[in-house]
């Protein structure tokens, strides 16, 4: 009887939020916004008046911030849209894997091995800088939603 109260919890996270939800009105050019599941960077923004009865509505032209693909939204500029918590942190590169995985160091010194080289023109300057060059490189990680990619690689100062 004495086992019935024994849980284990295998996380506790604080539970923060990977969206909150904002006003359509209230969403601008260079913010972020969820469409269709994906977070974007809202790339054009207009609002159109519609009937005597009906309500304004915001037409949304973002571009995905992982994959670079466009999409477009239509809601009204009353309704709430969720917004990605949209995070950037700088890493120093250690070394780039066989598998194309970047070797990366926290500022606790622990290691982070789980972000791939993006297969983009950021990627090529990765690989480049710190095999071809041979210089120390920081790279610039983009988060969102549970997702990472590079976004940014720079020479580290020495």
């Amino acid at each position: 009887m004495a086992d019935e109260h024994d849980i284990t919890f295998e996380s506790a996270d604080a539970g923060a939020s990977t969206t909150y939800p904002m006003q359509c009105s209230a969403l601008r050019k260079n913010g972020h916004v969820v469409i269709k599941g994906r977070p974007c960077k809202i790339v054009d923004m207009s609002t159109s008046k519609t009937g005597k009865h009906g309500h304004a509505k915001v037409h949304i032209v973002a571009i995905d911030i992982f994959t670079g693909k466009k999409l477009e939204d239509l809601s009204p500029s009353t309704h709430n849209m969720d917004v990605p918590n949209v995070g950037r942190k700088e890493y120093q590169l250690l070394d780039i894997t066989d598998d194309d995985f970047l070797s990366l160091m926290k500022d606790d010194g622990d290691t982070k091995d789980d972000v791939k080289v993006p297969d983009n023109e950021v990627g090529q300057r990765i690989v480049k800088m710190f095999r071809e060059e041979e210089k120390d490189v920081n790279v610039i990680i983009q988060t969102a939603m549970g997702e990472e990619v590079a976004i940014e690689a720079k020479e580290a100062p020495k």
